[in-house]
């Protein structure tokens, strides 16, 4: 299943942070995503952990030295800066965004830098106060004017023992600042995108709802793959298990209405609304504030219609809807599409296999504001999502 990184030229450039081991997974999960991954280790990275490691994840000759006649990349240094399409330093110490900074070229992974012009992202790990250092805070400064993505750092417990301001990010995050890093200039850079994910959840009382099975992830997939694309995202979510993307302005919601709300005052300015949520067609008329005890007797509850989110939201933005059908698939959402005023709807039988709630990939079959219909093949919701995409891009307003 492709994604951001599949067939992608990774120069994973690691200094000498005790994080070094987290480089590690990263370099792991790349490969897992389809990159080829080069590995530059500058000589203090060499005493936190062995070059062999990395070339054994990768499969690939490990630079440590400019200089290194066994390395076909030791002299020609500047041929690995014209392959990569993405070069990432993870961990960053504060001497090497020091030198960075400074344009300094005197080793083989700031030479690399210095020769390329692809994307760079500098993903920080220091200790104490190191990070909130004027002259770092200046050199991060200066990383980011001339393009740079600077991932993190996260705040946590560091290796001293303080807790602060200064921990590597973790893998999935720093697996989403490398994509948005390869795709800010993308065909979507300067539109904005909302999506809507997740399962409504309607209190009956403190302690049950009324919900459904959907577990956000055709939703996320969506913020993702516009994210990658150059847009700016803003998810609006009910609860789920999933991480937040990275890069990605979410919105926690519970409700129907809550998302109703937080979607139209975010639509005001966007581009395209993609309503991707399982959004509750009825809530229960009253909510108990205390939990209903069990009884004898049946327990009746009176339900009333919610407020349909795509239908109601008011803009000059592209709409796109979902339809997760059991039956009649086609017939069902181009009822939809007429009767919410949609530009495009994606409809899925949740009845398949492959595309029932909770799975990883989604068949669907897209259908436009003239009836048309193209039926898609199985395929993972990312790539789903960039089919959508594909078609919202030629339908903005302006």
């Amino acid at each position: 299943m492709a994604g951001p990184l599949a067939d992608k030229h990774v120069v994973l450039g690691v200094t000498g942070s005790i994080a070094c081991y987290k480089a590690l997974d990263l370099a792991s999960k790349l490969m897992q995503a389809g990159a080829l991954v080069d590995t530059i280790m500058s000589y203090g990275a060499t005493q936190f952990v062995a070059p062999l490691a990395f070339r054994s994840l990768t499969h690939r000759v490990v630079v440590t030295d400019t200089f290194d006649p066994d390395s076909e990349y030791s002299v020609k240094h500047v041929a690995l800066a014209h392959q990569a399409d993405v070069i990432v330093v993870a961990p960053a110490t504060v001497h090497c965004i020091a030198k960075l900074a400074l344009g300094l070229a005197d080793d083989p992974l700031t030479t690399t830098i210095v020769a390329a012009k692809c994307p760079l992202v500098v993903a920080p790990a220091m200790d104490g106060n190191m990070f909130d250092h004027p002259a770092t805070q200046a050199n991060l400064a200066t990383l980011k004017e001339r393009g740079a993505v600077i991932a993190g750092p996260g705040i946590g417990r560091l290796a001293s023992g303080l807790s602060g301001v200064g921990r590597l990010l973790e893998t999935p995050e720093l697996l989403g600042h490398i994509a948005y890093a390869m795709g800010k200039y993308g065909d979507l850079a300067g539109r904005t995108v909302v999506v809507s994910a997740g399962g409504t959840m309607e209190p009956i009382d403190p302690v049950r709802v009324i919900t459904n099975h959907s577990s956000g992830k055709m939703g996320y997939a969506l913020a993702e793959a516009a994210r990658d694309r150059g847009a700016d995202v803003v998810l609006v979510t009910a609860p789920t298990s999933l991480a937040d993307p990275a890069l990605v302005k979410v919105v926690q919601v519970r409700t129907a209405e809550e998302m109703g709300q937080a979607i139209q005052e975010h639509v005001t300015k966007a581009d395209a609304l993609v309503m991707a949520a399982a959004v509750a067609d009825y809530r229960p008329t009253e909510t108990a504030g205390q939990k209903i005890k069990k009884a004898d007797d049946d327990l009746n509850i009176s339900l009333a219609k919610t407020t349909d989110i795509l239908k109601s939201a008011k803009g000059n933005f592209v709409r796109v809807g979902f339809a997760a059908e059991s039956q009649n698939l086609v017939e069902n959402a181009k009822a939809k599409v007429g009767s919410k005023n949609l530009d495009l709807i994606a409809a899925n039988d949740i009845t398949a296999e492959g595309s029932g709630f909770g799975s990883d990939t989604n068949k669907v079959t897209l259908i436009d504001r003239d009836l048309a219909v193209e039926e898609l093949p199985l395929l993972s919701k990312y790539e789903v999502s960039n089919r959508i995409l594909d078609r919202v891009k030629v339908l903005f307003k302006d």
